[in-house]
């Protein structure tokens, strides 16, 4: 990470050295307490809580950063259902409500790139036929870096790009879909992921490996009792397993 991230992840995440409350400044004399950050969730269904009748981790994020730092974090969640890397540049160009939160955000979480390259039945099990798309959206996303960056102008802000344990179903869900399924899955996501890694190393921005988290460091790990019903979306736990592993990613000098 680099000034930006250290600095903000200081400011922000860490907040220990006054707390809720007042304390001395070099002089001896004491200053106020921290003023409230704030954190804004881009992206699709996963940071939304889609299917999960739970906090989501945006704001389970926010939560744990307060109750660690005792200072106040509130968390605005744009994220929206079904949206696209494009929706997502769109939303940061042209939504008064979300370049306000941007402008005024100490942190950005972005997960953002799944829908990008969504299971059709016109492409079916073909990774060929996704590939293509794959440039777009690693494009995309650099410029929503690039978005989130020119509106925060003026202060330090960390953003934080999150990746995807499977862009497809997963777990037993993805299994009961056969081998070509599965196959075909992880290929994409693979390029996906490696395509958010890419932007969030270029960019300076934290980069949190959900795929680790979700099946191990080897991807071998069955992630269904993180998923909710519909084999696509964490439940509870799996927003709780996001939340966790976003703040040990982030980093703390």
């Amino acid at each position: 990470m680099g000034e930006r991230g250290s600095l903000v992840a200081l400011a922000v995440l860490i907040a220990v050295s006054c707390g809720a409350t007042a304390c001395a400044s070099s002089s001896g004399k004491p200053v106020p307490p921290q003023q409230a950050k704030s954190i804004v969730a881009l992206g699709d269904s996963v940071p939304r809580g889609t299917n999960c009748r739970c906090t989501p981790y945006p704001e389970l994020s926010a939560d744990e950063l307060m109750a660690t730092s005792g200072v106040a974090v509130t968390a605005s969640n744009d994220s929206v259902a079904g949206y696209t890397t494009r929706n997502v540049l769109r939303q940061l160009e042209s939504d008064a409500k979300v370049i306000d939160h941007v402008r005024t955000a100490d942190a950005v979480e972005i997960e953002i790139g799944a829908n990008d390259v969504a299971y059709s039945s016109a492409c079916g099990t073909s990774v060929g036929c996704y590939a293509p798309r794959i440039p777009t959206m690693k494009k995309n996303l650099a410029a929503i870096v690039s978005r989130v960056d020119g509106l925060a102008s003026g202060h330090k802000v960390l953003v934080v790009l999150l990746d995807y344990w499977s862009i497809w179903l997963g777990g037993k869900y993805a299994a009961a879909k056969g081998e070509a399924y599965v196959s075909a899955a992880e290929e994409l996501t693979d390029r996906v992921d490696a395509a958010i890694k890419s932007i969030a190393a270029r960019s300076g921005s934290a980069y949190v490996d959900l795929r680790a988290a979700f099946k191990g460091p080897d991807y071998a790990y069955d992630e269904t009792h993180y998923l909710s019903s519909d084999g696509d979306h964490p439940n509870a736990a799996g927003h709780q397993l996001i939340a966790d592993t976003l703040l040990a990613a982030l980093p703390s000098s």
